[in-house]
């Protein structure tokens, strides 16, 4: 097994950061319309774990497709892509059926990381 690449990881921690700050900011909203209990928490730090797991998972996909002839690495890619997104909604079915989860806290920080790479921009060093 190759090693991890640097940029992998400090991607992935990138994405961890900015799914840390939304994640204590969705806990805030739910405590401000009174809808916040210990399902909330547990239902975000799943779905946390499960975005920033996927962004990880795209990132090893992608370091081993980069050795690879084009035919090969698209075939890589389209099956990481079925797997994850499988990953994703079993982690969201789980979710969904454990009474300790609530979903739509599950769900929601699936789009975290898809925010934070549109803010990437705003933090680059020019």
């Amino acid at each position: 097994m190759k090693k991890v690449d640097s940029t992998i990881i400090k991607e992935t921690v990138y994405i961890l950061a900015f799914t840390l700050i939304f994640s204590v900011l969705m806990q805030a909203v739910f405590l401000i319309i009174g809808k916040w209990n210990y399902t909330i928490l547990l239902g975000n730090l799943l779905g946390g774990l499960a975005a920033v797991g996927n962004f990880f998972l795209m990132g090893l996909s992608v370091q081993s497709a980069l050795g690879k002839d084009e035919k090969d690495a698209k075939s890589t890619m389209k099956v990481s892509q079925m797997l994850r997104t499988l990953l994703l909604f079993i982690v969201a079915v789980v979710g969904h059926v454990a009474p300790c989860f609530n979903l739509l806290a599950v769900v929601i920080p699936y789009i975290f990381p898809r925010i934070a790479i549109a803010l990437r921009p705003l933090f680059e060093k020019k």
